[in-house]
C-alpha cells in the first residue's frame, strides 16, 4: 500500500473551518491539523512532512524549513508571503506559492459595498425615488438644460476620496480591501492589528499602522474585521465608540459578538455616528429584538443590515468545491508539475 504524502497544516482558525478544509482534502493525502502550535510542534512534525500550508499568515523561518528534507512545497493560503523566509526556501530548493482567497475577495468587496451604500446613503435615496412623491415642483420630461438635481433636498451625501479609512485587524480581508480602496483615493488607509507588518508590506499596500485609538478617532470610515476570541467578545463597545470621529461611518463584516450592538444603536440614535453597516451579529439568524433593527425601518438613519452574505452564499462559503482548490497545488507538484502563483 503506498503511503500518503504528509500534508501539515497551520491555521489559526476554529473548529468549523478546520472541518471544512479537511472534508474538502483529496483522500491520497494524509493532513495534520494545528491550531496556533509553538515553533517547537512544528520542528516537531516536520521532519515527516512533504508538503506544509499556512493559513494566511505564521512564521516560517529559515530553522523550519530546514527541519523538513523532504518538503516538496509550502504553500500560503492568502496572498501575505511577508513572514517566509523565501530566501532560504530557494537556497533548500523547496518552490513556495500564495494561494489567492476568493472568499476573502468577495467580503473586501462586500465592505466596499457597505461603505459606499453609506457614503451615498443609499437605502434613504432609494427609498425616496421608488416612492416618487411630490415635492414642492412640477415633473418636467428632461433634457440638456432641464432636469430636477437633488429634488429631494438631500444632505449629508459623501464620498470615499479624500477620507481616512481605518481598518481594524487587518488579515487577508483587510489587506485585500486595502487593495480596492486605492481606486478611491481615500486621504489615508491606517490599520491596527495585533502584530505590525513589515515595512515593505506596508509600502507594497499604502497603508499605514496606527495605535488601535488613533485608528477609531482619526477614521472617517471605520472598517471592522476583528476576529472572535475571549478577549475581543463585545470588545467595541460603547467606551471605543465615544471615541469614534463625530460624523463617522461604522462597516462590519468581522466577527459576531464582537459589537455591542445596543451601544452601537444608542450611538447611531443620538446622531454621533453617520451610519452604519454590519453583516455578522451577536445573535443569527437576527433575533427580532436586536436593538439595530428599529433604526433599519427609518432609512434616512442610513442603517444597512445583510444576512452574514458577505462571503457570498451558504453553498459558496467554505464549501468542499471551494476549500478543495486550495490542494491543487499540492496535487499539481505529486504529478510533477509546476505549482500554481509561485513566488519563490
Amino acid at each position: 500500500m503506498t503511503k500518503r504524502p504528509l500534508v501539515l497544516f497551520l491555521t489559526d482558525r476554529g473548529q468549523r473551518h478546520q472541518q471544512a478544509a479537511l472534508a474538502a482534502a483529496p483522500p491520497a493525502l494524509n493532513i495534520t491539523m494545528m491550531r496556533r502550535p509553538s515553533k517547537e510542534e512544528v520542528l516537531q512534525q516536520l521532519p515527516d512532512a512533504e508538503f506544509l500550508i499556512s493559513e494566511r499568515s505564521g512564521v516560517i523561518d529559515a530553522e523550519m524549513i530546514a527541519a523538513g528534507p523532504g518538503l516538496k512545497l509550502i504553500q500560503r493560503l492568502g496572498s501575505l508571503t511577508y513572514d517566509i523566509d523565501l530566501d532560504a526556501a530557494r537556497a533548500a530548493g523547496v518552490p513556495v506559492a500564495a494561494w489567492p482567497l476568493p472568499v476573502a475577495m468577495m467580503v473586501a468587496e462586500h465592505m466596499m459595498l457597505q461603505m459606499l451604500a453609506l457614503a451615498k446613503r443609499w437605502g434613504e435615496v432609494v427609498a425616496i425615488a421608488a416612492a416618487a412623491g411630490y415635492w414642492g415642483q412640477p415633473s418636467r420630461r428632461t433634457d440638456e438644460d432641464t432636469f430636477a438635481y437633488d429634488w429631494s433636498g438631500r444632505s449629508g451625501i459623501s464620498s470615499l476620496y479624500e477620507q481616512t479609512v481605518g481598518i481594524l485587524g487587518f488579515g487577508e480581508i483587510g489587506t485585500e480591501l486595502a487593495r480596492r480602496l486605492h481606486g478611491f483615493t481615500p486621504s489615508r488607509i491606517l490599520y491596527h492589528k495585533r502584530t505590525r507588518l513589515p515595512a515593505q508590506a506596508e509600502r507594497d499596500l499604502g497603508i499605514t499602522f496606527a495605535s488601535r485609538a488613533q485608528t477609531v478617532a482619526e477614521s472617517d470610515y471605520l472598517c471592522v474585521l476583528l476576529p472572535y476570541f475571549p478577549e475581543t467578545d463585545m470588545a467595541f463597545n460603547g467606551e471605543i465608540l465615544s471615541q469614534m470621529k463625530h460624523g463617522a461611518f461604522l462597516a462590519s463584516c468581522g466577527s459576531g459578538s464582537v459589537i455591542d450592538e445596543a451601544a452601537l444603536a444608542q450611538a447611531l440614535a443620538e446622531g454621533r455616528l453617520a451610519g452604519a453597516a454590519l453583516d455578522t451579529f451577536e445573535w443569527e439568524p437576527l433575533r427580532p429584538d436586536n436593538p439595530l433593527l428599529p433604526l433599519t425601518r427609518d432609512p434616512a438613519m442610513n442603517v444597512i443590515l445583510t444576512p452574514h452574505t458577505a462571503a457570498g452564499s451558504s453553498q459558496d462559503a467554505d464549501s468542499k468545491g471551494t476549500r478543495r482548490s486550495e490542494y491543487t497545488n499540492i496535487m499539481r507538484v505529486l504529478h510533477g508539475e509546476k505549482p500554481r502563483y509561485q513566488v519563490a
